[in-house]
């Protein structure tokens, strides 16, 4: 059933995200300023960001799509899972359509997909001519921040978030984890990234869960099933080992109780901006961290982002030693963490800034 607003008939709509975990996050207050202007919105993600995608207010369904141009391993180009996407989007009945994608991806073959499905009217932000894939070509701003240039995109297609919405991350209520943390204040540490360059190697990051633990704070280290060696290994005898113990939503509530989380620029780091917890964030410069550095949230970059690195994209540390994120030394992880656990004003460090 249509919903209406005096004469006007609110669409159904549909927001295309097909990256990981921490892209669907971050495509967040877009989403939310679409299902104020929509009666139905559904989010179309790929594997990785589906079960974020089920944790953002505003989304009534989430469809899935392989997609064989995005993901660090795409999928193949399989004809019977294009045909599934371009059905299941058909059944949407979607009126209208937002693609979103980072400033280095191009829209259009999702855009492609979407005509395809019948969908009446596409937007996206595109730097390659779109012929008739796109109804709104939209040109993002130069050194827009990811999250809001999704949200310049949605306003640009006619969507505004509701009064009261300051376009920070958000996510539905995470489940109350004391049961794993156990009571009491604590600092979680995570880890590991799906780009081992955006991540400190394994010792230094037990070097690191030591210190914290030295300075008297409770360490809880995190970590997905996979990583359960490398949680245990970084946890040590000074940590709590939740490595492979949570899902995304109850790893939302693991970090929603952290005083502080010490987190690569990865998922996690999302997440936590997402529940409103400070973010210490080891950021290689890899990618820039003004388009993927903590949004929304009081935070500390940490690493040295005038590296040989920098905007290389690489995924894994073309220097010896990543000196990047590896040359962090605990001192300045202490000093991070302490700043945000008790509200020290901004102020702007040697290797990174507090925000």
């Amino acid at each position: 059933m249509t919903a209406t607003t005096g004469t006007r008939h609110l669409p159904r709509t549909l927001v295309v995200r097909l990256d990981s975990a921490g892209d669907v996050l971050l495509a967040g207050p877009a989403v939310r300023a679409v299902a104020a202007g929509s009666s139905y919105t559904a989010l179309l993600c790929g594997p990785q960001g589906a079960d974020a995608g089920r944790l953002l207010p505003g989304v009534d369904d989430v469809l899935v799509h392989d997609a064989p141009w995005v993901g660090l391993e795409p999928a193949p180009v399989s004809r019977a899972a294009t045909r599934q996407v371009v059905d299941a989007v058909a059944a949407g009945r979607f009126d209208r359509a937002l693609v979103l994608v980072s400033y280095h991806q191009s829209p259009l073959p999702a855009a492609l997909l979407l005509k395809l499905a019948g969908v009446g009217w596409t937007a996206a932000d595109s730097e390659d001519y779109p012929g008739a894939l796109l109804d709104l070509r939209h040109h993002r701003r130069p050194h827009r921040h990811e999250a809001t240039a999704a949200l310049d995109l949605a306003h640009a297609a006619g969507y505004a978030l509701p009064a009261g919405d300051d376009g920070a991350l958000r996510v539905r209520t995470p489940p109350d984890t004391t049961a794993l943390t156990g009571p009491g204040p604590y600092v979680v540490l995570h880890p590991g990234a799906a780009v081992p360059a955006r991540a400190w190697s394994p010792d230094r990051a037990a070097r690191a869960a030591a210190a914290l633990a030295a300075e008297g704070h409770r360490v809880v280290v995190t970590g997905g099933p996979r990583e359960r060696e490398l949680t245990a290994r970084v946890a040590g005898r000074h940590a709590l080992d939740l490595g492979g113990a949570t899902d995304l939503r109850h790893l939302a509530g693991v970090l929603a109780g952290a005083r502080v989380a010490v987190v690569g620029n990865t998922g996690p780091g999302h997440l936590a901006a997402a529940v409103g917890t400070p973010v210490a964030c080891l950021f290689a410069p890899v990618v820039p961290a003004e388009r993927w550095g903590p949004y929304g949230v009081r935070h500390v970059l940490l690493g040295d982002q005038r590296a040989p690195c920098a905007d290389s994209r690489a995924r894994h540390c073309p220097l010896p030693g990543h000196p990047c994120l590896d040359g962090v030394g605990d001192t300045e992880v202490l000093e991070a963490v302490a700043v945000l656990a008790d509200g020290t004003p901004s102020r702007t460090t040697e290797r990174g800034a507090t925000v």
